[in-house]
């Protein structure tokens, strides 16, 4: 695959605000379009098919994985794997767009260095680890052992972020949209940062 649009990683601990920023900045950059990744995990919510992810077995999961469908894949929690389709680049590519993603650390990381110069990757930081758990837990959608499970995995994944270009700390939610815009708007303009 050769590289013909450039791409945007946010990356981030879940309860971060990541998703937030992401469609915030889609309304207002017309020329970003998410990626939606493919995932082996059951629908939450009000989640769709398409949209919020592609939502397939594990098996299919398994036997992409032995296409080499996937630019980047990672088993995020157990039996839970998700992934960015070679497909899905290629389809906001050919539109004449930049990508946008929203994914795990580890695939941000892996997006990273596989795109080099063409993507900027953002770490969502949050305030504090009290501020993250208050945030998992208004959401309502998981039992206090998933949270358990989230908060120990972002203990961990903060220890990343100096692996990405910029460290956004999500302590007031429009102060991060204006700062996550004109860093994007830098780098899709300039391709560079400030």
């Amino acid at each position: 695959m050769s590289a013909t649009g450039k791409l945007v990683i946010f990356s981030a601990p879940s309860g971060a605000g990541k998703t937030t920023i992401v469609h915030r900045l889609i309304s207002e950059i017309p020329t970003l379009n998410f990626s939606v990744s493919a995932s082996s995990r059951q629908l939450r919510g009000d989640e769709t098919h398409g949209v919020d992810y592609y939502f397939i077995s594990p098996a299919e999961f398994q036997a992409k994985i032995e296409a080499d469908k996937f630019v980047e894949w990672e088993e995020v929690y157990p039996d839970q794997m998700y992934g960015t389709l070679t497909s899905e680049i290629e389809r906001i590519w050919r539109k004449g767009h930049h990508v946008i993603f929203d994914v795990d650390v580890k695939g941000g990381i892996n997006l990273k260095r596989k795109f080099g110069a063409a993507a900027l990757s953002i770490f969502v930081r949050p305030p504090s680890m009290i501020e993250l758990e208050t945030r998992l837990r208004l959401r309502a959608t998981e039992s206090n052992e998933k949270i358990k499970m989230r908060l120990e995995k972002a203990a961990s994944e903060l220890a990343f972020e100096t692996h990405f270009d910029y460290v956004l700390i999500n302590d007031n939610l429009e102060e991060a949209v204006t700062e996550a815009m004109r860093v994007v708007n830098t780098f899709l303009n300039k391709n560079e940062i400030t």
